[in-house]
């Protein structure tokens, strides 16, 4: 597949003006077309990452990192790309890992390929955050019914075609969690493939209290769709028992 005609990055950002620019710089060398969705930046985000060659698109208040994400979806599936590759803006992500999230693509046929931190070197995971990981891990693969050993990573490659099929809404933090439980419970394939941790000194844009409540109640309208869509399964038709016929 030639993955750099039918593949784009997306990155959302959030004052990322330190770093965009090495991170569209590196991924420039796998991927030529990247586009930056400036989340309503105080920062000259934007600038940066217009000077080294990505698209930019702006939102002028911060709408949420799911609705940024999904802007750049949206935009790359007009230009004509059949995969976006997401990237978190911070440098979290080593543009070194994208050929894996390829080869495992075309490898096995998935239509959503995410990065595991959790296998390896995820000694490089602050505490907390590995802790936290697990524990939303284990209750989203238990609703999609398979193992799901990172379920908040946001390096990903992802079938663009496939996602607009499925149910993906989420305006925040949670917007990971809402497209692997789609890919998972409507039966598309998703591989893992271990990609390096690289954290740095700079606090995390996740708010401890407001992220992790909205997160709950993403968690609970979630169990209730996982449970309608099991409701609307037809029922298996169980044999008569011996010497039960009417």
């Amino acid at each position: 597949m030639n993955w750099t005609n039918q593949c784009a990055v997306v990155i959302p950002c959030l004052n990322e003006a330190r770093h965009i620019s090495d991170v569209v710089t590196s991924v420039q060398r796998y991927l030529p077309t990247v586009f930056v969705i400036d989340d309503g930046s105080s920062d000259n985000t934007s600038t940066v990452a217009k000077r080294v060659g990505a698209e930019v698109l702006r939102n002028e208040c911060s709408r949420g990192k799911g609705v940024a994400l999904q802007t750049g979806w949206n935009h790359a599936k007009k230009k004509g790309f059949r995969w976006a590759l997401t990237m978190d803006g911070d440098g979290q992500h080593s543009a070194g890992d994208i050929s894996k999230f390829f080869e495992s693509a075309e490898r096995t046929g998935a239509d959503l390929v995410v990065g595991n931190r959790m296998v390896g070197n995820a000694d490089g995971m602050p505490r907390l955050r590995f802790l936290v990981n697990c524990w939303m891990s284990e209750r989203i693969s238990v609703l999609g019914g398979m193992s799901l050993p990172d379920s908040q990573c946001g390096f990903r490659l992802m079938n663009l075609e496939t996602w607009t099929k499925l149910p993906v809404n989420a305006a925040h933090f949670e917007i990971e969690s809402d497209a692997l439980l789609a890919f998972a419970i409507h039966k598309y394939s998703i591989k893992f493939v271990p990609i390096e941790v690289i954290y740095k000194s700079e606090q995390s844009k996740i708010h401890p209290v407001r992220d992790t409540v909205r997160w709950t109640r993403w968690w609970w309208r979630a169990r209730r769709y996982v449970g309608s869509q099991r409701d609307m399964r037809p029922k298996p038709v169980l044999p008569l028992l011996s010497g039960e016929r009417g």
